[in-house]
């Protein structure tokens, strides 16, 4: 993207980093960052299947400099990554299950299919099950050309 596209973009001109209006997505590893994630942070993952994106995945261990904690273990974490798709259990059970080891102030980062795809979630319903879970949605992003992710947080 040439310097003067960047300019005429407002989130690459206050982010500096390369946006792929495409698909809404920011094209840097600084995207992890974004997303609140550092070195420090201990982050488990629930809901994983064949359809994650990998990339996005080998990213965020590269940052953490270790793996992604699996869904069976109990401990304590800052963040949860939350995959979830339509037809998948009820979303406020899954946004409960991801509650059980996070750290008070942690992050749950909900991510389904962009709208188009196999398993996509209505915003809606992600907000009415936010709600429902006690917690409510402070922000979006594209994670990737086939996952968004909504960022859900404990109700004060």
């Amino acid at each position: 993207m040439s310097q003067a596209a960047a300019a005429e973009d407002p989130l690459s001109a206050d982010t500096g980093h390369g946006y792929d209006a495409a698909c809404n997505v920011v094209d840097s590893s600084g995207l992890l960052g974004e997303l609140g994630f550092s070195a420090d942070h201990l982050v488990q993952e629930i809901g994983v299947d064949d359809d994650v994106d990998e990339d996005f995945r080998r990213r965020l261990e590269e940052l953490l400099d270790e793996e992604l904690i699996d869904e069976d273990s109990q401990e304590v974490v800052d963040a949860v990554l939350l995959w979830f798709r339509d037809g998948d259990d009820d979303p406020v059970d899954a946004m409960m299950d991801a509650l059980t080891t996070l750290d008070e102030g942690g992050v749950v980062w909900m991510l389904t299919p962009r709208s188009g795809r196999e398993g996509y979630v209505p915003p809606v319903e992600i907000h009415d099950a936010a709600a429902n879970a006690g917690l409510h949605v402070t922000s979006s992003a594209g994670v990737s050309e086939n996952w968004a992710a909504s960022k859900l947080m404990a109700r004060k």
